[in-house]
């Protein structure tokens, strides 16, 4: 008896530049004539269609996920939230749909992905194309995986997931996250175009040195947190301290569903990144709780295996906030170590630091939060000056007038700044010309407000504020969670318990897509 063809659900990742978007053509073509469902926004969305829903009903029912990365895709924040959402999709579901099959176009291995992609595809194997003549060979691949016996099964991990950092140039375009390593021993900066904001580095650099330290980083969406946090563990580093960076974004969703797991992943991804044997099975007894199990494994084995302080920096901890089962507990504990490095010696070598995008909108006991002790640092927008020697060390001699057209149409957010003066070193356009598109899909911010407009067409409810916000000309009171939220985003100031637009690009791109008059 013949059995019907399996038919499955295929999203394709790509960007609308050549060589991506013929072959993004040539995978579609092939894998709907072999009679699956095929996703490729190009040809799959029409005119009139609401594209967030539609890309968020075809990653939703999409079994695999095909990911082209290429120069153009590891710049595109449309892609990394792709990527973003069909990882968490993957983790949290217990078929582990999508699959991600992540194909490097014209992109050598040895190429870095930019810090988010790096967390997303960790362990995922990546093919190779480099030429028409690799396309035959990755169809056939893709297909033998979907039509095997058992489809769905994920390919094998890559053995050595490491990627190296990659360095901004003005030949590469500032990346939608900024780069969070620096090369090992070496005192220089990953990049020329990175603007320390006088006191907060050295405020930073004079924290570490001391024992039991613990620094609170706080800023929205790309103001350079994670630039930060790679500064404070290479300063550390050069003072003969040991360093680990942990991503909360690397962990998979069901990681945060319970205290125990969670802690058991937190215990070994420290231990992997010191180069540690995982002993969990060993020391972790189930007649204590999790915490003390946690407790017990860092002082008796990690920090008793390394005789040097150990700086642990923790980034996107928003991540936790989302799960009040676990948060309340795990930044408790985070407090006591920090309280015990007060008086016990083995603590005193633990230092911490701590990264995260929104006010910390979960109910902590005072007492118990690690959110107001410690050296807060909360990361400001470019001023004036700061503007006028980036855009010097991009080679562009800017007046007073010109800095100021600027920050009138997108304020001093380091990203947003960065790509204008990428754009106008490059003379990719004039700077009359770039203000005018700015708050326009079509110009040099079109793939980061799309990004932003498909994140809040997933809530009503922050639709409904951000309409609400954009329609006045004063500040407006929202909800403290939506507020919070649309903070972190980046799309927002805060004014006490009120809230404006971050800038004017965003509240003339929102009164269009939103439809307010």
């Amino acid at each position: 008896m013949q059995t019907d063809p399996y038919t499955a659900q295929i999203f394709i990742s790509y960007r609308s530049r050549e060589p991506d978007l013929s072959l993004a053509q040539e995978f579609y073509d092939r894998l709907s004539a072999d009679g699956h469902n095929v996703f490729m926004a190009g040809a799959s969305i029409r005119l009139g269609d609401n594209w967030p829903q539609r890309v968020n009903n075809a990653l939703e029912s999409a079994d695999y996920f095909i990911l082209l990365l290429s120069p153009q895709s590891i710049t595109s924040e449309m892609v990394t939230e792709e990527v973003r959402q069909a990882k968490y999709l993957h983790d949290t579901r217990d078929d582990h749909r999508p699959v991600l099959l992540p194909i490097r176009v014209n992109l050598p291995m040895e190429v870095p992905l930019n810090y988010d992609l790096r967390g997303y595809l960790q362990r995922i194997q990546q093919g190779i194309w480099q030429s028409p003549q690799d396309t035959p060979r990755l169809l056939n691949e893709i297909l033998a995986l979907i039509n095997a016996p058992e489809p769905l099964s994920p390919p094998p991990e890559a053995e050595n997931s490491s990627a190296q950092p990659a360095f901004e140039t003005l030949e590469k375009p500032p990346l939608p996250v900024a780069e969070p390593e620096l090369p090992g021993g070496q005192v220089d900066m990953a990049s020329k175009f990175y603007v320390e904001r006088f006191p907060i580095e050295q405020r930073c650099y004079e924290a570490i040195a001391k024992p039991g330290a613990l620094i609170r980083i706080k800023a929205p969406r790309q103001m350079g947190k994670t630039s930060l946090l790679a500064r404070i563990l290479h300063q550390a580093e050069v003072q003969e301290c040991l360093k680990v960076s942990l991503s909360f974004q690397i962990a998979d969703g069901k990681i945060f569903t319970d205290l125990d797991p969670f802690l058991k992943w937190f215990c070994a991804s420290v231990g992997r990144r010191l180069r540690l044997p995982n002993k969990i099975n060993d020391c972790w007894d189930d007649i204590f709780g999790s915490k003390d199990n946690c407790t017990a494994y860092f002082e008796e084995y990690l920090l008793a295996e390394t005789h040097q302080p150990l700086v642990l920096g923790l980034d996107e901890v928003d991540l936790v906030f989302q799960h009040p089962e676990i948060a309340a507990d795990f930044f408790g504990l985070l407090r006591a170590w920090h309280e015990d490095g007060k008086n016990r010696d083995i603590w005193k070598r633990l230092r911490l630091v701590v990264v995260h995008s929104t006010e910390v909108y979960i109910p902590m006991n005072i007492n118990q939060s690690p959110f107001n002790v410690g050296l807060p640092i909360e990361l400001p927008e470019f001023t004036a000056a700061q503007i006028a020697e980036l855009a010097r060390r991009h080679g562009l001699a800017w007046g007073t007038a010109q800095i100021e057209a600027l920050q009138d149409m997108i304020g001093g957010h380091p990203y947003l700044v960065r790509v204008a003066l990428y754009n106008l070193a490059r003379q990719d356009m004039s700077a009359a010309a770039l203000l005018r598109v700015a708050p326009t899909e079509a110009g040099p911010y079109g793939d980061h407000l799309r990004r932003h407009l498909w994140n809040l067409e997933q809530r009503s409810d922050l639709v409904a504020a951000v309409r609400r916000m954009v329609a006045s000309e004063r500040p407006v009171r929202l909800e403290s969670v939506q507020a919070f939220q649309l903070h972190s985003m980046g799309l927002v100031n805060l004014q006490g318990n009120e809230v404006t637009p971050r800038c004017r690009l965003y509240r003339e791109y929102f009164r269009d897509r939103l439809g307010v008059g």
